[in-house]
């Protein structure tokens, strides 16, 4: 039975745990293993709690482990632009809708329904799962930044 609630301090190692598996395994095939260790360095259940203090913050369960993750938060302070972060599902359950399930529910989250815009920091790996989710280059521009990402957006009707 899968499940979506909010993010519980007591989550923070399995969600730094499965960030770090999904990391290894699903995007070494497009950065190299010095990034990806940086990155499960910065991503550490310290800073799952500290980003839930300005973020909406999502797990999604299967049974009692957690499967995914998905946050949505202000970009830059705005009131009418926001960001979704930290969108992570375990390999195992790739594949199997739970991505959806994730931007689904970030999607009916009241910041998104307050949004202007909407913008994603996908990776490289994430990137067309976005693409095919209704989200668009940034300015229609399809170009890596200085942090190994392309910028998505999407606007409200």
């Amino acid at each position: 039975m899968t499940e979506v609630r909010r993010f519980k301090t007591e989550d923070a190692p399995a969600v730094d745990a499965l960030v770090a598996q999904t990391l290894r395994e699903s995007n070494s095939q497009d950065y190299s293993a010095a990034y990806i260790e940086a990155e499960v360095r910065q991503l550490s259940a310290t800073f799952f709690i500290e980003k839930v203090q300005e973020t909406h913050f999502y797990v999604i369960c299967d049974q009692d482990q957690i499967i995914g993750t998905g946050a949505i938060g202000s970009y830059w302070g705005s009131q009418t632009e926001f960001s979704l972060f930290d969108i992570f599902v375990l390999p195992k359950y790739q594949g199997r809708g739970i991505g959806r399930l994730i931007i689904e529910t970030l999607e009916q989250d009241a910041y998104f329904r307050q949004a202007e815009r909407v913008e994603i920091p996908a990776s490289i790996t994430g990137v067309e799962f976005y693409r095919h989710m209704g989200y668009a280059f940034k300015g229609g521009v399809k170009v890596l930044d200085d942090e190994q990402l392309y910028r998505l957006e999407k606007f409200s009707n």
